[in-house]
């Protein structure tokens, strides 16, 4: 760490170096420095002035004498106020900073990280501890000032002068591509991280409705587990209050996982509850992933971390054939989750519930990261937290399509992609249309995209940042399952209530840190048309290679001696108004 050094007490130390700069010299709070006369001292001024000449004389000039007798008056002041600091903390007021492991591992990154203390912690010794980063004066001690208070002094962060991501150099490939990433060690990550929550403007108390407290409606849409809210509850609810009440998915049961459409055991229940720092999540429903094993991992995101990834029985039943999954429902880092009594036919839309609903099934953590089941995480999730989310003080934190920003375009895109009826596509626009959906452009900045990448989505399980997802999904839940058409009208109206933002960063900075593989389909057909191609190689080998054969010449052509338009042979001249490239 740079700056001031631990148990600096700027009212002495610091005071002396003020004066060094200023050209005093004043008594510091160390053993004085006097100059008094002695018994050998000079007895006038002449024989002053004799010794300074012969001294002057002796280094050759006047000015660098004085220069020598500065820096030796300097090394002296120098030397009394480090006898003053130590005597000062033997003696003085218990007021100091204790150095943790943690400080230790940021000097040193090579020593093994301690987990088991808090990043800085102040010595408790009496009642004359102040608190740090404290502007106060202590109401027990009146004699120290706000001087004696130890702070540290900010640096600047080790990712600050990194460049931004260029364009790609090769403009025959222009498609999606990672970009060079910053990440501070995982050490400095948790250094780094919040000690306290961030801030929820307006909204400080949030609830969800349930069966019991409401009756569903279907003929309003949607979903049972969804609770089908009406056209008027849904409006209510983006109005931003204190305290506000809204539906958020399971809403057949009191408690998430429990009897409510999406079923998970109770002891598994048990475990995710216990999850109280950072959550990584991912889903495989349908079996429609090939499941991919976190790398770069450090050891203490692997004890601290809670990697979850739920499947339904269809995906548990191949992984059982496959022998991936073991008795006790882990494959590598992952806990394996089995859900059952999914609340939706279409394993996508079933994706969106772990995907948009983790603060309610995790309801103590504090921090999730969900990632796709096709991608493969490739840096700790520590890393992956401070790089978009605490440095810069967000909440949450998204990926922006790396060629779409409007919605209407994205909508056209997945008609042309079978990726939803057409209809309901259409319908879905039609009605943000009339609430007010325009086409993206310069004049939403800062708002750089309304068309996110949504598979991966890095959250801080605050109040404002859980309304949020649990109005998306709400969207979701009543319209398509296309998640990135709905995005961007949740996210203006919660803008337009109170001052919120997501931190929309480029999509090549999410496949810095995550790797995307092919849906098992496609490398299933990969596969088979690879073995097809290996039978037809067995069956109809490639004719051998033949050596030494000679390979008849054609006879050499005709020279023209093109300088003077002559036949060697016959010594003609001839008319050749321009040779060709191939006859020179």
């Amino acid at each position: 760490m740079t700056g001031a050094p631990l148990g600096l007490r700027s009212g002495s130390y610091g005071s002396s170096l003020q004066q060094l700069q200023s050209g005093a010299v004043l008594p510091t709070h160390s053993q004085p420095v006097v100059l008094r006369k002695s018994s050998r001292s000079f007895s006038g001024s002449r024989e002053k002035e004799r010794i300074l000449s012969r001294i002057c004389k002796f280094v050759g000039r006047r000015k660098l004498g004085m220069m020598l007798l500065l820096m030796t008056l300097a090394a002296v002041l120098s030397f009394a106020s480090v006898v003053s600091k130590d005597e000062d903390s033997l003696g003085g007021p218990n007021i100091r900073m204790v150095s943790t492991d943690q400080d230790w591992d940021f000097v040193n990154p090579g020593r093994p990280l301690n987990t088991s203390r808090p990043p800085f912690i102040l010595a408790k010794g009496n009642k004359d501890v102040v608190t740090l980063g404290s502007n106060q004066e202590s109401a027990s001690n009146h004699n120290i000032t706000q001087n004696s208070v130890p702070v540290l002094h900010p640096t600047p962060h080790p990712c600050e002068s990194f460049p931004l991501p260029s364009p790609p150099a090769d403009k025959r490939h222009t498609g999606p591509r990672p970009c060079p990433v910053c990440y501070v060690p995982v050490e400095k990550a948790l250094l780094l991280m919040p000690h306290s929550p961030s801030e929820s403007p307006v909204l400080k108390n949030l609830s969800y409705f349930s069966e019991d407290n409401l009756i569903a409606n279907e003929s309003n849409g949607g979903s049972i587990f969804g609770g089908h809210p009406s056209l008027q509850q849904r409006n209510e609810s983006f109005n931003i209050k204190e305290s506000m009440t809204v539906h958020c998915g399971f809403f057949n049961g009191l408690k998430s996982g429990r009897e409510t459409g999406f079923h998970i055991d109770e002891d598994v229940l048990s475990e995710m509850e216990a999850c109280n720092d950072v959550v990584v999540a991912s889903a495989i429903f349908g079996n429609y992933d090939v499941m991919q094993q976190p790398k770069n991992i450090s050891e203490y995101a692997k004890k601290n971390a809670c990697f979850y990834m739920f499947i339904d029985e269809e995906t548990e039943t191949y992984m059982k054939n496959s022998s991936s999954l073991d008795d006790i429902r882990r494959v590598g880092l992952w806990r394996v989750v089995v859900v059952q009594n999914l609340p939706y036919e279409d394993s996508r839309r079933n994706g969106k519930v772990p995907k948009l609903l983790l603060h309610r099934l995790f309801p103590n953590a504090r921090y999730s990261l969900w990632i796709d089941g096709k991608l493969e995480l490739v840096v700790d999730p520590y890393q992956v937290l401070e790089r978009f989310l605490w440095r810069k003080n967000y909440s949450f934190a998204i990926s922006r399509h790396y060629r779409r920003f409007d919605v209407f375009e994205e909508a056209e895109a997945n008609k042309a992609a079978g990726k939803y009826d057409n209809a309901s596509i259409d319908s879905q626009i039609e009605f943000y249309k009339k609430e007010g959906l325009t086409h993206y452009s310069l004049s939403k900045l800062p708002i750089t995209s309304d068309v996110p990448e949504g598979c991966v989505i890095i959250k801080e399980h605050t109040p404002i940042t859980n309304l949020f997802t649990c109005l998306w999904f709400n969207e979701v839940d009543h319209f398509t399952a296309r998640d990135q058409i709905s995005f961007s009208t949740v996210r203006d109206k919660i803008m337009s209530q109170v001052n919120w933002t997501i931190n929309m960063f480029m999509d090549c900075e999410r496949r810095n840190f995550v790797v995307q593989a092919y849906h098992r389909d496609l490398l299933e057909q990969r596969k088979a048309l690879a073995e097809q191609l290996k039978a037809l190689a067995t069956i109809h080998p490639p004719p051998a290679p033949v050596n030494n054969v000679r390979i008849a010449r054609a006879p050499p052509s005709k020279k023209v001696n093109i300088r003077h338009g002559r036949d060697k042979r016959s010594g003609s001249r001839r008319h050749h108004p321009k040779a060709s490239i191939g006859q020179r």
